[in-house]
């Protein structure tokens, strides 16, 4: 890590002990003073904004499968696959999401980072892809059409599900 800050293998690192002490409360609750605290159970939505919204869903959907958000409460939402997910504010100057007009960063567990690679770069999107295996998987950076930072992480290791 560099200089002190919080990158996103470190956070990942520090969730794995907190999953493993979270493991051992059976009841799913955490205390807070002695009594039972109720906690969220996930991540329920990611809401941003863009400058061309049906574009920019689109092209999640057709390069990373993130379905489109549906236009009835009868259709189906994107569900993901249960996994580590770590929520991790970094320092507003921090220089790990890029380009500083960006203000956040979006992680997303894959099951082959190679093939995702390979497939957003046949569609024309760069894609850096760490050369480092860290203890909890294999990462890389690309971004989307409007330039919203995106690491794909493939877990490994300490997380590997």
């Amino acid at each position: 890590m560099q200089s002190n800050e919080l990158t996103r293998r470190g956070a990942l690192g520090i969730a794995t002990g907190v999953a493993v002490c979270a493991a051992a409360n059976a009841t799913g609750l955490t205390t807070q003073g002695g009594e039972a605290m109720e906690k969220v159970t996930g991540i329920g939505g990611f809401f941003f904004r863009a400058k061309d919204p049906k574009a920019l869903a689109k092209w999640y959907a057709d390069h990373l499968g993130v379905t489109m958000t549906p236009d009835s409460y009868g259709g189906t939402a994107w569900r993901q696959e249960a996994g580590t997910t770590v929520f991790a504010p970094f320092k507003q100057d921090t220089a790990y999401f890029g380009d500083m007009r960006y203000q956040w960063m979006i992680n997303f567990r894959l099951r082959n980072l190679d093939k995702m690679a390979e497939q957003l770069r046949a569609a024309g999107t760069k894609v850096e892809i760490d050369p480092e295996t860290y203890p909890n998987g294999r990462f890389a950076q690309t971004a989307d059409p409007e330039g919203n930072p995106i690491q794909l992480w493939q877990p490994g290791g300490v997380d590997k599900s």
